[in-house]
């Protein structure tokens, strides 16, 4: 099940990102303060969704060692009040979606944590900062979606969506895998890279290096303006070679597998058999 094939970070947390981006610099220079942590655990059958929103704060994803999903998040801020910051538990059909609330502000659309592209999410300037640490069950897919900060999704065997605007992804997945930034790196090792959904794996400063197995069949597009591309695949069918443009097919070819970059390096290796 996939909700979302092409993830657009900046479309979707454009009014985030306004207020959130320079929250760093004009932070004073106090020492932060915290709030009381937030945890909590539920059952999500194999195929179903955890979904993490936030918008200041990373992502953390491990397998759990059980069928339960556990969420904890931690919150900081140095100006803010880390308290006017809500975690707020979603549970639906799909599975359940945990979102990092901000305040609202009088005369603009209210925040509210829904699945999926639904909801708003806005930080209005408020400097607080949350943390989630996610304990992923076996089969159960994983989506983090944040603005300021790093997701890092590793050793899972669902299907993984990561995207953030200004920070770094880093993944590994039984599954398949999606990655989106703009100011950071993507380094994804993707276990399922057969079937018909398209991978992307997009940034705009920073590298991309990919790993798929030996028996992946995928048709190709990487594409880099400064920074040159390499593949351990050999490619097949009408192709197009060049040091910032590859195109061709893995394998049998079949669905679409899409790295772009603008400032950085692209590699796609194979997987040690």
């Amino acid at each position: 099940m996939r909700e979302i094939t092409s993830p657009d970070p900046t479309r979707l947390y454009r009014a985030a990102a306004l207020g959130a981006v320079l929250l760093a610099a004009a932070a004073a220079p106090a020492a932060s303060a915290a709030a009381d942590d937030f945890s909590w655990e539920g059952r999500v059958a194999p195929g179903q969704t955890v979904e993490i929103k936030g918008i200041n704060g990373g992502v953390d994803a491990a397998p759990a060692s059980g069928d339960r999903v556990e969420v904890s998040a931690v919150k900081r801020a140095r100006r803010s009040d880390p308290d006017s910051v809500q975690v707020k538990v979603v549970e639906h059909a799909g599975g359940v979606t945990i979102c990092a609330v901000y305040p609202s502000t009088d005369g603009r659309q209210p925040n509210e944590c829904r699945p999926g592209e639904g909801g708003h999410m806005s930080a209005n300037e408020n400097d607080v900062s949350v943390r989630f640490t996610v304990r992923v069950p076996a089969g159960v897919r994983f989506v983090a979606r944040t603005v300021n900060g790093d997701v890092a999704a590793e050793g899972l065997t669902g299907d993984v969506q990561a995207t953030t605007v200004n920070g770094g992804v880093r993944l590994s997945t039984a599954g398949q895998a999606d990655a989106e930034t703009v100011n950071g790196s993507i380094t994804a090792s993707v276990g399922q890279a057969n079937g018909d959904d398209p991978l992307t794996f997009k940034t705009v400063n920073g590298s991309i290096a990919v790993e798929l197995p030996a028996s992946a069949n995928a048709d190709l597009r990487a594409a880099t303006v400064n920074g040159d591309i390499h593949s351990d695949f050999a490619l097949t069918g009408p192709t197009r070679i060049s040091r910032r443009s590859l195109s061709g097919s893995i394998g049998n070819g079949g669905r679409r597998l899409a790295l772009d970059t603008v400032n950085g390096s692209i590699r796609i290796r194979q997987a040690a058999r």
